[in-house]
């Protein structure tokens, strides 16, 4: 295989993958809009996100966030808000800075998130019914790879 030929099958292998993230991202896009809407109606999808960060990181400063989701601190301080109004956070002082606050979710916003992953967590445990266990695995390392721009290792 020539170097041209090395160049050609790579960038055809990356404008299939980019193929298939764009319909994950669609399939993704849809199921936060679902969702968002389960965990009360009228959330956009965007605050679902928020929401569930929030979660995954289980305690994180408004500066932290909007690091992490790339997005204006100003809109994001809102969104917390927003939350905050449904009951599905709460902030507390900063113990180690005093200016900041920590947001977290609240046991009813947990509660209610697992009432409304619950059906999608079966489908995509569906999906994978079938595939071993170390390639569900690999899968994982591969795309935690991908987003930190690292070379898989």
């Amino acid at each position: 295989m020539t170097a041209n030929d090395t160049r050609e099958a790579r960038a055809d292998a990356v404008r299939a993958l980019e193929g298939e993230f764009s319909e994950l991202f669609t399939h993704v896009r849809r199921l936060f809009a679902e969702n968002a809407n389960r965990l009360s109606p009228g959330m956009l999808p965007g605050a679902y996100k928020v929401f569930t960060t929030i979660v995954r990181r289980e305690s994180i400063t408004l500066s932290a966030l909007a690091e992490s989701l790339h997005t204006d601190k100003g809109q994001l301080s809102r969104t917390v808000r927003e939350l905050e109004d449904l009951g599905l956070v709460t902030r507390t002082p900063d113990p180690t800075d005093g200016r900041s606050s920590l947001i977290s979710a609240t046991a009813d916003g947990l509660r209610r998130l697992r009432e409304v992953r619950a059906p999608r967590e079966s489908a995509l445990s569906n999906a994978l019914d079938r595939w071993d266990v170390d390639d569900i695995r690999e899968l994982t390392r591969l795309l935690r790879a991908l987003s930190q721009s690292a070379v898989p290792g």
